[in-house]
């Protein structure tokens, strides 16, 4: 991975911020690639600034799993036809995890960031949709409805 300054958080998480960072890191040279590798450690370094951070309790592999997860969610990291691609299976095998525990804490910091599909803080920076306004157009019956969030 482009080794890059890290981001500022608190002294009292910075130790296990690092190790999150660590394992994050190790998983995205083998598998994934530095674009996903700054995006986790973006935020990795939001949930280390929480008060009181969350990161201090729990293992830090399953923090990394559940990062990790969290933005494949955002960018269809599970989809075959996107690039780079990681089938859950694998990425619980990577980590040595259950399903379970890698989806509880991936929907955890979900629910925390309100992050969705194409969210456009947590989209890859190469995305064609990570732009500075992300429009949905949905139609009900005869309606379209078309909505800008940014």
């Amino acid at each position: 991975m482009t080794k890059k300054e890290l981001p500022k958080v608190p002294d009292a998480t910075k130790a296990r911020f690092a190790e999150i960072v660590e394992i994050i890191g190790a998983l995205c040279k083998e598998k994934l690639n530095d674009e996903y590798y700054g995006l986790a450690t973006e935020l990795t370094a939001k949930i280390a600034r929480k008060r009181p951070s969350p990161l201090l309790s729990g293992s830090q592999k399953t923090w990394a799993a559940g990062i990790v997860h969290a933005l494949g969610m955002v960018n269809f990291l599970f989809s075959k036809t996107e690039s780079p691609h990681l089938s859950s299976k694998e990425l619980r095998e990577w980590f040595g995890l259950g399903e379970s525990t890698i989806n509880g804490k991936s929907k955890i910091i979900r629910k925390m960031f309100k992050m969705t599909y194409l969210h456009p803080v947590f989209c890859l920076p190469s995305r064609p949709y990570n732009k500075s306004k992300v429009w949905l157009v949905s139609s009900i019956g005869d309606q379209i409805i078309v909505r800008c969030s940014s």
